[in-house]
C-alpha cells in the first residue's frame, strides 16, 4: 500500500495557464477602467439593477433572511478562507505535500491583498438605500464575497481535478462551486451592498488570480 503524493509531476500545461492569465487579466483591467472612470453606460445598468433587485428585496423579507443567513456564513470569505485552511492542513497531514499546502495558502493569501489594495484604489462607494436590507463596511469594487469564493473554489476544483477524484465527487464538487460561486454573488446585489459591476469583477480578479496560481505551481513542478 503506498500513499499517492499531490505534488507527483503532472503534465506540462502552464502555457494554457498563463493564456487564460492573461485574458482574464485583460477583461478585469477593463472592468476597472470602466469603473474608476463612472463609464456612464456601466454606471446606469448596475443603477437599474441594484434597484430593481432592492425592491424585490424589500418586498420578499423571508427570501432576503435566506441570502443574509447564506452571504454572512456560508459564503463569508471568512468561511472560505477557514476552509482553505482545513486543505492546507490535510495536504500535510495525509499527503506530505508542503509545497502544494504553502501554494495554496499564499494563493488565497494573495487574492486578499489584491481584493483589499484595489478597494482602497478605486474607493467606489457602496449603494445607499432609505430601507437598506443589510448593511456592509468598506469600499464596493470588487466584492470580497465574489472574489474569494471564486479564488478558493477554483482553486479547490483544480487540486481535485488533479488528484484524480471519482466522477460522481468531480460532478458534485463542481455543483456545489458553481452554486457558491453565482450564489454568492448574487445575494450581494439583492442585499443592496454591492453594484452588479462589483460582483463581475469579484469573479473577473478572481479567476485571474486562480489562473496564474495554476500557472506558478505548474512552472514549479519539475
Amino acid at each position: 500500500m503506498h500513499t499517492v503524493s499531490v505534488d507527483s509531476p503532472p503534465r506540462p500545461e502552464h502555457r494554457t495557464a498563463a493564456r487564460c492569465a492573461g485574458v482574464l487579466a485583460l477583461c478585469s483591467a477593463l472592468l476597472l477602467t470602466l469603473v474608476a472612470a463612472r463609464w456612464s453606460p456601466l454606471i446606469d445598468a448596475d443603477g437599474d439593477i441594484a434597484a430593481t433587485s432592492h425592491r424585490w428585496a424589500v418586498d420578499e423579507p423571508g427570501l432576503t433572511q435566506a441570502c443574509r443567513i447564506l452571504t454572512d456564513w456560508i459564503w463569508d470569505p471568512w468561511t472560505m478562507r477557514l476552509l482553505c485552511a482545513v486543505v492546507v492542513v490535510w495536504l500535510v497531514m495525509r499527503f506530505a505535500a508542503r509545497w502544494t499546502a504553502v501554494w495554496l495558502a499564499l494563493s488565497v493569501a494573495l487574492g486578499t491583498l489584491l481584493q483589499q489594495g484595489l478597494k482602497a484604489a478605486v474607493d467606489r462607494p457602496r449603494p445607499v438605500w432609505p430601507d437598506p436590507v443589510d448593511s456592509a463596511h468598506y469600499s464596493a469594487f470588487p466584492s470580497g464575497h465574489a472574489m474569494t469564493a471564486t479564488v478558493v473554489c477554483g482553486l479547490l476544483l483544480w487540486l481535485l481535478h488533479r488528484h484524480g477524484v471519482g466522477p460522481a465527487v468531480w460532478r458534485a464538487a463542481v455543483a456545489v462551486a458553481v452554486v457558491s460561486v453565482v450564489g454568492v454573488g448574487l445575494t450581494r446585489v439583492w442585499l443592496g451592498v454591492h453594484w452588479p459591476s462589483d460582483v463581475v469583477g469579484g469573479w473577473l480578479l478572481g479567476a485571474t488570480v486562480v489562473a496564474l496560481a495554476v500557472w506558478v505551481h505548474r512552472r514549479r513542478q519539475p
